[in-house]
């Protein structure tokens, strides 16, 4: 099992910055390439970046590229997106996840999940 839980999220008007933070405890972090994705109300839980075990590869949805970059610390067991330049549009619940699968980017490859933190931009 790994526990993830995320924090950071919080109201920011549009064009500002947020740093999400996700930290995982159990098994051995490093095993585990890494995903965030969110999901607004009334919509489906869309992917928006991934990075792999040794973070040396990583990926963004197109909405998110340029403005999202998302890191890992293995030594500390934390996954972190740093948002910028943010719209209204990316308002939504934040979700980091786990999994082995290499270069996964659909909800049904993670394997585990936190509890999500709300991001909300205001115009």
């Amino acid at each position: 099992q790994v526990q993830l839980v995320e924090s950071g999220g919080g109201l920011v008007q549009a064009g500002g910055s947020l740093r999400l933070s996700c930290a995982a405890s159990g098994r051995t972090f490093s095993n585990y390439h890494m995903g965030w994705f969110r999901q607004a109300p009334g919509k489906e839980r869309e992917f928006i970046a991934r990075i792999s075990w040794s973070a040396t590869r990583s990926n963004y949805a197109d909405s998110v590229k340029g403005r999202f970059t998302m890191s890992r610390d293995n030594a500390k067991n934390t996954a972190t997106l740093q948002m910028n330049s943010l719209k209204p549009e990316d308002t939504a619940v934040y979700y980091c996840a786990a999994t082995k699968v290499a270069a996964a980017e659909r909800v049904n490859q993670y394997d585990y999940w936190g509890q999500g933190t709300q991001v909300t931009v205001s115009s």
